[in-house]
């Protein structure tokens, strides 16, 4: 991460401490929200917040009080997630339903939600227009990872689906980040519709590279167990891509797999994805929505001085390995 990007993470994240109640009673209530910040993570939606800000030469207050909104709600949805995925690890620890029990982690998340709207209305510029995107893009959300798990039992997902569903699970998060940041500012509507473009086919991109990595990252970087998309049956890219093209016994074994629980069901699964080419495929499309975010920041109208964080924060995002 460049010299800009770090200074931008910790300057977010001293401010974020101060802007988050969470060391308080109900004990049981707070301390999960507390644990799961202090796990840290990469704030990378609040960077990109901050950074649209810092574009448009918007107030630091209202940008702080908008990126610790996006980072409360991204939070909560991460505890939901796991709840749902039946994750037990979470950036190398424990999740917060593992580690705290379930009902304990649903009601947690629930209150990082509400402290996200509470940061959100204290904003001085275009308070309803955000509190409008706001919710446009938690509803999108939610109907992504809807999509998401109703997959895990559907047999006729296209791979036009699965992109829908990335769309609105990921990508509309980080877009939103972008165009908040910028409406603070001085962005007109079309600098702040060009950014929001921007970190729709940089979210593609970025969950395109999570799920390679989830198949093909090293356990150590990742923090997380490998495969684990593999063992959920979740029909990602690369096991739709390698079912559209593997031929009649790659097809059948995948099958096999699907309804398996066998120990060396995720080594057999990548074995397939690289011998279909599903693997190549996958950093194929990575690059393809990566120059279609510098594309779109190429038409934003700002100096070029002013693009350049994107710029880097584009490539350290999408040449991670975690």
């Amino acid at each position: 991460m460049s010299t800009q990007l770090q200074e931008l993470s910790q300057q977010f994240e001293a401010r974020f401490r101060q802007l988050v109640p969470f060391e308080q009673e109900p004990r049981n209530l707070y301390e999960p929200c507390a644990y799961l910040l202090q796990l840290g993570g990469k704030r990378i939606r609040p960077v990109l917040c901050l950074m649209a800000a810092q574009a448009f030469d918007a107030a630091q207050e209202d940008a702080y009080h908008i990126a610790a909104a996006i980072e409360l709600f991204h939070n909560f949805t991460l505890i939901h997630d796991d709840i749902m995925d039946k994750a037990p690890l979470r950036r190398g620890f424990a999740t917060v339903h593992a580690k705290y029990g379930l009902p304990t982690g649903i009601l947690s998340g629930d209150v990082m939600f509400i402290y996200a709207y509470q940061l959100l209305v204290k904003n001085k510029q275009q308070p309803l227009a955000l509190v409008e995107l706001f919710n446009k893009t938690a509803i999108e959300v939610c109907e992504g990872q809807q999509w998401d798990m109703d997959f895990e039992n559907r047999e006729d997902v296209s791979i036009e689906a699965y992109l829908e569903m990335i769309r609105l699970k990921t990508s509309v998060l980080l877009a939103a980040s972008l165009q908040m940041g910028a409406m603070v500012g001085s962005a007109t509507k079309e600098q702040a519709s060009s950014l929001y473009h921007f970190g729709i086919q940089l979210g593609l991109a970025f969950q395109l590279q999570d799920d390679y990595l989830d198949a093909f990252g090293e356990v150590a970087k990742l923090g997380k167990q490998k495969g684990g998309d593999i063992q959920a049956n979740k029909k990602t890219y690369l096991l739709l891509k390698a079912i559209a093209l593997g031929n009649e016994e790659q097809k059948n074994q995948i099958q096999q797999l699907l309804n398996s629980n066998a120990e060396d069901k995720v080594m057999q699964m990548l074995s397939l994805f690289e011998a279909t080419k599903a693997k190549e495929a996958c950093k194929e499309l990575i690059q393809q929505y990566t120059q279609a975010a510098f594309d779109s920041l190429d038409r934003l109208s700002i100096d070029a001085s002013k693009k350049e964080s994107f710029i880097q924060i584009t490539n350290y995002l999408l040449n991670r390995e975690h």
